[in-house]
């Protein structure tokens, strides 16, 4: 699974007709509620990105799904330049070919824009699929004090257990009113008994700045614990290096079909547009495996 992105034209104005029909479509108008800082007045459909590190520019993004084995394009779906967008992109391609072509995915390769909790739970749990992915995770502490990873959990009692054995639970008593067990923001707390803290050696090391300590678990945790559990595997070393031939697809996308600015305005025209060019690809790749003419004896 990978992206690039196309300078959109700058060319006539978007009909109002196709803007309006793409508000809500989950590719582009509705793939994020944050109002972007500056709207194209010739294609408002373009979001305004510098994700290339290079000077900001009004773009599309065309996002692949490929055979890694033989690196042939499967789908291509274009979708604004934004993150979530590109992320929901990768479902629809992975259920479309399902339908379309009875492929089913085995194991997914993509790069840590990937690796977002939602995302990796819907592979795993609904799909099936293995995900070969880099786990965007920020819990590891910098301030010398004990991360989550220092923790152990247990499944089976729902519990974490720090470095001097002690339970650090969601819960420690039995409410008369049953609570949701899916918290509004999708994190589970897991917390200490003070009695327990405020006797440890190791809380300078552990909570030296609150009462108690607190571990933080994503509803999500268990993809993203098989996620991790992959990536210590051969297979997901395997699926690294074969990424990087697939690279070479945006590569040529850009220098040999000279695909970095779109010819056509609008969200179907960047459509047609990626479409080609994957087609074109595909085309190429086929090309090199026919077998020459035999030559005629003289």
């Amino acid at each position: 699974m990978l992206e690039t992105r196309a300078v959109a034209t700058p060319e006539s104005a978007l009909s109002p007709s196709e803007y309006l029909a793409v508000l809500d479509d989950a590719a582009f108008g509705g793939a994020t509620p944050v109002i972007p800082k500056f709207i194209s007045p010739a294609d408002p459909a373009a979001r305004w990105t510098a994700a290339d590190h290079s000077p900001a520019y009004f773009a599309y993004a065309t996002i692949y799904l490929i055979d890694l084995q033989h690196a042939v394009i499967v789908d291509v779906e274009a979708t604004t330049a934004v993150r979530q967008a590109e992320v929901g992109a990768a479902r629809t391609m992975i259920e479309r070919v399902k339908v379309r072509h009875d492929l089913w995915s085995e194991r997914l390769a993509a790069d840590t824009a990937y690796g977002s909790a939602p995302m990796l739970e819907w592979l795993v749990h609904e799909q099936g699929i293995e995900p070969h992915i880099p786990v965007f995770d920020k819990s590891k502490r910098e301030d010398g004090t004990f991360s989550r990873s220092d923790f152990s959990y247990d499944h089976a009692s729902d519990a974490y257990t720090c470095l001097a054995g002690k339970l650090l639970q969601p819960r420690r008593r039995a409410f008369k009113t049953p609570r949701a067990n899916a918290p509004p923001d999708d994190t589970i707390r897991y917390r200490a008994a003070k009695a327990d803290c405020d006797a440890c050696p190791l809380k300078p090391r552990c909570s030296p700045n609150t009462p108690v300590r607190k571990v933080t678990r994503s509803i999500y945790e268990g993809a993203r614990d098989f996620a991790r559990d992959i990536a210590k595997t051969d297979a997901y070393v395997t699926s690294r290096r074969e990424r990087k031939k697939v690279e070479m697809l945006f590569a040529h996308l850009k220098r040999i079909l000279k695909l970095d600015r779109l010819r056509l305005r609008g969200p179907l025209g960047a459509k047609d547009e990626f479409l080609l060019a994957a087609t074109a690809q595909n085309l190429r790749k086929l090309a090199k495996l026919i077998p020459p003419p035999a030559l005629a004896p003289a």
